[in-house]
């Protein structure tokens, strides 16, 4: 079965994760609402460590959305 890709953008998840990752505003952006509410309550996931893993994950093309969607594309379809 081919892997089905996000279409949230993975630039955009990226500028929220580094401006307002410690609000959790990445995960909002792609739907994960509960680790979105844990992240300002932890400060980003025990002082940063969970912004900085998402960094890399987001970065490397392996973090994923609410459906379990790869966020692959840097743009969302249909913008460029």
């Amino acid at each position: 079965m081919p892997e089905s890709f996000s279409p949230r953008s993975r630039l955009v998840a990226l500028l929220l994760c580094f401006f307002l990752g410690w609000l959790g505003a990445h995960r909002f952006y792609v739907g994960k609402i509960g680790t979105g509410l844990l992240m300002p309550l932890t400060l980003g996931g025990f002082c940063g460590i969970w912004v900085i893993v998402d960094l890399i994950f987001i970065t490397c093309g392996t973090f994923r959305d609410k459906q379990d969607r790869r966020l692959f594309r840097w743009f969302e379809e249909g913008s460029v």
